[in-house]
This record gives structure tokens, sequence and C-alpha cells, in this order.
């Protein structure tokens, strides 16, 4: 499977959902069919179809065709902690090959698939699962979003070099402005830029309720043809 990109974080927080769906609605713009994923969630509610997580469904929101929620979600944890503490709560062993076999029927129905990680790129999905285990598995590029404020540049190079070194390729990376008091973003993203192996695909507008993805075109010509698209 070369259909697929995996959106990770330089840290927890930092719009990972959002631009996920930005990503969605990019390729989207493309002529493209593109689902989400969100792999391992914890923080879900119960409802009367089961537990349900508030990222999952926004990627499903984004998402033509319309996915199964089971698909785009195998693994639904209820605590709001990190997944492997959240796994252990649940008594849920969390597995690669379920993953696959959602991840193989999301990309039977589609041209892409945007596949959103937990927290930042070291968080493990449970215990001993990397999320790097994943990527490489579903062979797909690795997207970054940084959130811009004070301590990101160190954030993203750590990042960029462990997806390096965790034998993935980082196709590309998105700034989020998600520190609308940040007065030096443009300048961090000009630092950002020089410093990181891989394009800027974007900069997301601060959103302090979600916002509208689809108000915020990215660039994913050159992730798509990275990934072996049209």
């Amino acid at each position: 499977m070369n259909r697929a990109c995996f959106v990770t974080g330089t840290d927890t927080g930092v719009g990972k959902t959002f631009a996920s769906a930005a990503l969605l609605h990019a390729l989207r713009a493309r002529g493209l069919r593109a689902v989400g994923m969100k792999p391992v969630a914890s923080g879900c509610v119960h409802t009367a179809g089961g537990w349900r997580n508030e990222d999952a469904l926004a990627l499903i929101a984004a998402s033509d065709p319309a996915p199964a929620y089971a698909d785009v979600n195998p693994y639904a944890l209820p605590a709001a902690t990190a997944p492997q503490l959240a796994a252990r709560d649940a008594g849920v062993a969390v597995a690669l090959p379920p993953l696959l076999s959602a991840c193989a029927r999301l990309a039977a129905s589609a041209d892409a698939v945007v596949v959103e990680g937990v927290g930042g790129w070291a968080a493990p999905l449970a215990d001993g699962f990397e999320q790097a285990e994943l990527v490489r598995a579903i062979d797909a590029d690795v997207v970054l979003v940084v959130g811009l404020r004070l301590g990101c540049l160190s954030h993203a190079r750590l990042t960029a070099r462990a997806i390096e070194a965790d034998g993935c390729r980082l196709a590309g990376w998105i700034g989020n402005r998600i520190d609308p008091s940040f007065d030096r973003a443009d300048d961090y993203l000009d630092l950002l830029r020089d410093a990181l192996p891989a394009p800027c695909l974007g900069v997301l507008a601060h959103a302090p309720h979600g916002g509208s993805a689809a108000a915020h075109g990215l660039e994913v010509a050159s992730l798509w043809r990275s990934a072996g698209g049209r």
C-alpha cells in the first residue's frame, strides 16, 4: 500500500486532527477520493452506536466516500489519557493486524488514506507497539504538524531526526498557529523551512474552536507524488 500518509505532531495538542482534515479537503479538491483514519483513540464517549471519538468523527466528516466508523477507529478507548494507559484500563490489547485490515478496507474505496497518530511521534500506540511500526507496515509517508510556539524549533528538529532514525520518510510538514499571542511565528516559520529536510505543505490559521478545515487549503501535489499517486 503506497497511498497513505501518517500525520504526527511535535507534541499533543498541536492540531493533528485539524491538519488531517485540511489534508483530506486538499486531496479531495484535487479530485481524489480521500478518507481519514484514527487507528487508536483515547477519550471516547459511549453512544447508541458504541464508543465514539471526537477526532475520528471529524475525520469522517472530512472524508469522501464516508467510511465506516469501525474502520476509521478500530480501537476506541474510553479513558482520556495516554493510549497505553487507556488500553490497560479497558483491558484491550492493541495489535497491528486489525489496524492493517481496517486500513486495507479504507484503501480499497479511496485514492488516499490520511492516518492520524497519537500525541507526538514517540508516543506508543500501546505497550511495545510504536507508531513507526504501523507507518512502516502501511508504507506511509509522514507529515509532521508543528505547533507554532516557543520551543517548536527544537521539537520539530528532534521529531524529524527520530522519524528518519525509525526508518520512515518525512514527506512534508504543516505549521499550525496554535498560539495567537506568539508574535514571532513568521520568523520561526523561516527557521523551520531552513531546518527541516522536507517541504512546508502549508500554514494553518489559528482556529480557537476547531474552525473549518475546508477553508485551509494545503499544497499536496508533492506529497501525493511522493506517495505514488497521479
